[in-house]
């Protein structure tokens, strides 16, 4: 089997607990203590572990950048409508997060980007099955 974790540094645990069950997402029990706590985007899939910043230290020698000063990396997760994505926004927004940038419609793809009360970024897109399948070439020569 294969999974994704993506682990996420964060200076509060509960606030960013709440942040992410507003999502939609849930939280592993058996893989959450007082340092971490397992998100679960897709069962079986994906994941993020939420890590204090003391605890995630100790998986590197190198210094843990700060994600509301700079980025270095932005998630992905892409849904099965544009309105899944605009709803994934407006709860990540009633719980805390920001929306810095503006929406990116590309006909073919839709993505809205969502920024973590810590400010981790995460994108929430939706694509048309037929880009999906064939690339947005099909997709526009469709709609033509």
């Amino acid at each position: 089997m294969t999974a994704m974790f993506v682990n996420l540094p964060v200076t509060d645990l509960e606030r960013a607990k709440a942040f992410y069950t507003a999502l939609g997402f849930t939280i592993n029990p058996l893989f959450t203590d007082h340092n971490a706590a397992c998100v679960v985007v897709e069962e079986d899939h994906s994941y993020f572990m939420i890590l204090v910043r003391d605890f995630f230290q100790t998986f590197t020698d190198r210094p843990i950048g700060d994600p509301a000063a700079t980025v270095s990396s932005a998630t992905a997760i892409f849904v099965d409508s544009r309105e899944e994505v605009d709803a994934a926004l407006a709860a990540g927004l009633a719980a805390g997060g920001t929306e810095a940038h503006p929406a990116s419609d590309f006909g073919f793809m839709y993505q809205r980007q969502l920024t973590d009360p810590d400010g981790n970024i995460l994108e929430f897109g939706y694509m048309d099955p037929v880009a999906v399948e064939h690339g947005p070439e099909a997709y526009l020569n469709q709609q033509a």
